[in-house]
């Protein structure tokens, strides 16, 4: 990975003391520094924490600092993710970012694979994958904020996964704990969906923060276009 090789000299460090830090030998650390090394998820998680960053934010630098493209099996696919195999059940999930400031620009442009291909990627490690979109957001002001655990605080970026329209009432059923992002005709926003009558066509969201700027309200579903159930959240 070029990016150990870029932390290590803003650190000021070379690479024996690396290697003495994380307790592998020079030679490793030589290999590690090189594109495509195959690093055990062990050791990557005492160079994560050497360098005081998350493996998935230390992925996210190689690839959007040194434009990497990892596992060449695993292309990028129509919706601009890619996942690359760390470790037997440890994925790195590369995906697009938008953050607040894009919230309008992407519930126009969703589709626009050239627009997803220029934003922001991120990197999430997760423990399984399956065949499905994925996307990172950040998280719009605090309405989601009750001050618990569960908060999901203005800016914080979480990872979604796409979920169809026609599936929404059968999760809902299954996961009716589960937080989701909504892109709709004015934006980009995050709420706990509590009902979807599919009658009226009415989904029910819910804000955490019992604050009266935060109420609940109900929106169609024809003036949504993309669902996402929320994943995970990234940590600092």
């Amino acid at each position: 990975m070029f990016i150990i090789k870029q932390l290590r000299r803003k650190k000021n460090i070379n690479q024996t003391d690396l290697a003495y830090a994380i307790g592998v030998s020079l030679r490793t650390i030589q290999l590690y520094e090189k594109n495509g090394a195959n690093i055990p998820i062990k050791n990557l998680t005492k160079i994560a924490a050497y360098f005081d960053v998350s493996i998935s934010q230390l992925y996210s630098l190689e690839v959007n600092e040194n434009n990497i493209v990892y596992d060449k099996q695993n292309k990028r696919s129509k919706k601009g993710h890619s996942i690359t195999k760390l470790a037997p059940g440890k994925y790195l999930l590369t995906v697009p970012l938008a953050i607040v400031e894009e919230h309008v620009n992407f519930a126009d442009k969703y589709n626009d694979q050239e627009y997803l291909n220029a934003l922001v990627r991120i990197g999430f490690v997760i423990d399984q994958v399956s065949v499905a979109h994925y996307m990172a957001f950040e998280v719009a002001n605090n309405s989601m904020n009750n001050g618990e655990v569960e908060s999901l605080t203005h800016k914080t970026i979480v990872l979604g996964k796409q979920v169809n329209k026609r599936e929404l009432a059968s999760k809902l059923k299954d996961k009716s704990g589960l937080f989701w992002i909504i892109v709709y005709k004015e934006g980009v926003m995050c709420k706990k969906i509590t009902d979807y009558d599919k009658k009226s066509g009415t989904i029910s969201c819910h804000s955490l923060n019992n604050s009266p700027e935060y109420p609940d309200f109900n929106i169609n579903i024809e003036d949504v276009k993309q669902l996402f159930i929320i994943l995970k959240k990234q940590v600092d």
